[in-house]
Protein backbone atom coordinates (compact mmCIF):
# COMPACT_ATOMS: atom_id res chain seq x y z
CA UNK A 1 0.00 0.00 0.00
CA UNK A 2 2.75 2.76 1.07
CA UNK A 3 4.51 1.92 -2.51
CA UNK A 4 1.12 3.09 -4.06
CA UNK A 5 1.32 6.05 -2.24
CA UNK A 6 4.68 6.75 -3.22
CA UNK A 7 4.18 6.01 -7.21
CA UNK A 8 0.76 8.46 -6.71
CA UNK A 9 2.47 11.14 -5.38
CA UNK A 10 5.67 11.17 -7.51
CA UNK A 11 3.50 10.84 -10.77
CA UNK A 12 1.06 14.23 -9.09
CA UNK A 13 4.77 15.92 -8.40
CA UNK A 14 6.38 14.86 -12.24
CA UNK A 15 3.15 15.48 -14.12
CA UNK A 16 2.17 18.74 -12.12
CA UNK A 17 -1.59 17.19 -12.01
CA UNK A 18 -2.15 18.91 -8.73
CA UNK A 19 -6.38 19.27 -9.71
CA UNK A 20 -6.09 15.44 -9.24
CA UNK A 21 -5.27 15.50 -5.37
CA UNK A 22 -9.04 16.82 -4.27
CA UNK A 23 -10.69 14.25 -6.77
CA UNK A 24 -8.34 11.44 -5.16
CA UNK A 25 -8.79 12.61 -1.28
CA UNK A 26 -13.12 12.73 -1.70
CA UNK A 27 -12.60 9.46 -3.64
CA UNK A 28 -10.85 7.89 -0.80
CA UNK A 29 -12.91 9.31 1.79
CA UNK A 30 -15.87 7.84 -0.11
CA UNK A 31 -14.64 4.74 0.03
CA UNK A 32 -13.54 4.39 3.48
CA UNK A 33 -17.09 5.92 3.79
CA UNK A 34 -18.89 3.49 2.42
CA UNK A 35 -16.74 0.32 3.93
CA UNK A 36 -17.19 1.74 7.20
CA UNK A 37 -21.11 1.76 6.45
CA UNK A 38 -21.55 -1.18 5.28
CA UNK A 39 -19.69 -3.02 8.17
CA UNK A 40 -23.49 -2.91 9.97
CA UNK A 41 -24.84 -6.24 7.82
CA UNK A 42 -26.87 -7.48 10.91
CA UNK A 43 -29.15 -4.58 11.13
CA UNK A 44 -31.54 -6.40 8.79
CA UNK A 45 -31.39 -9.31 11.43
CA UNK A 46 -31.98 -6.56 14.32
CA UNK A 47 -35.15 -4.84 12.93
CA UNK A 48 -36.57 -8.67 12.22
CA UNK A 49 -36.36 -8.95 15.90
CA UNK A 50 -38.45 -5.74 16.99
Amino acid sequence: MPEIIKDLWAFLRERKKWWLLPVILILVTVGILLVLSSGTAVAPFVYTLF
